[in-house]
């Protein structure tokens, strides 16, 4: 599926709108090459002006430090994986078959797309490897505040309404959305690098994760829990 669209970023992501400039794009594209080739901890600044022939003054230009760079590309990728929920599912009318597209959105991520800009399968790495490092900071409070994790919720939103069309009494379902959001890539990392923490790291089958995937999400909705009176010491 080839998609052609422009994502609108949180502006105080930013210092300078990096999809204005060829330095810019330049800056976005090969800093998520980058952080995937040598980690978030050791990528610099510094490292990336030399990778791209530029001065680090001038990529201080568009953003205030590494994490900024990290949420921009982090929050273009559920902006990016949002749409194409929407997308897929806007003629299916079964909650159930909607449920399971979006289990196949997550765990398998589509080719690269005609966008040049950034790459999805670069993106869908990162968040993989380093997703967690935009929210685990001393700063989580004051970023949630400027809104810097509103494409993540959004996607959860979605993903979590349609959890209610499928069961109106289930009453967990922004919890069970982002917890099966972020176990897709959990697994998903573990299969390629620590496999003995999952069931699929000796064939690693995009498959398993699936179903196992479907299994906790329906095994959840479907149960129904008698809850039973505590007895009176």
């Amino acid at each position: 599926m080839e998609i052609q669209l422009r994502i609108r970023m949180n502006e105080k992501i930013y210092l300078r709108n990096p999809e204005e400039s060829a330095l810019g794009k330049n800056i976005v594209r090969n800093g998520l090459l980058l952080i995937n080739k040598i980690g978030f901890e050791e990528f610099t600044f510094k490292k990336l002006a030399k990778e791209i022939n530029t001065t680090e003054a001038s990529i201080y230009r568009y953003f205030e430090n590494k994490h900024r760079l990290l949420l921009y590309i982090i929050n273009w990728y559920w902006s990016i994986l949002e749409y194409k929920v929407v997308y897929n599912l806007h003629n299916i009318t079964n909650p159930e078959v909607k449920l399971k597209r979006i289990i196949e959105l997550l765990a398998i991520p589509e080719e690269d797309n005609a966008n040049d800009f950034i790459s999805e399968h670069e993106a869908y790495k990162l968040v993989m490897w380093e997703g967690s490092k935009t929210y685990l900071t001393r700063n989580v409070a004051s970023d949630n505040n400027d809104k810097l994790f509103k494409p993540y919720k959004d996607l959860c939103a979605r993903f979590s309404a349609i959890i209610k069309e499928y069961n109106p009494e289930y009453k967990y379902p922004h919890s069970l959305a982002s917890t099966i959001l972020e176990i897709s890539h959990m697994q998903k990392f573990f299969m390629s690098n620590l496999p003995s923490l999952t069931d699929f790291g000796n064939d690693k089958n995009d498959k398993k994760l699936i179903n196992f995937l479907e299994q906790l999400l329906f095994d959840s909705l479907n149960k129904t829990v008698q809850t039973k009176p505590r007895k009176k010491q």
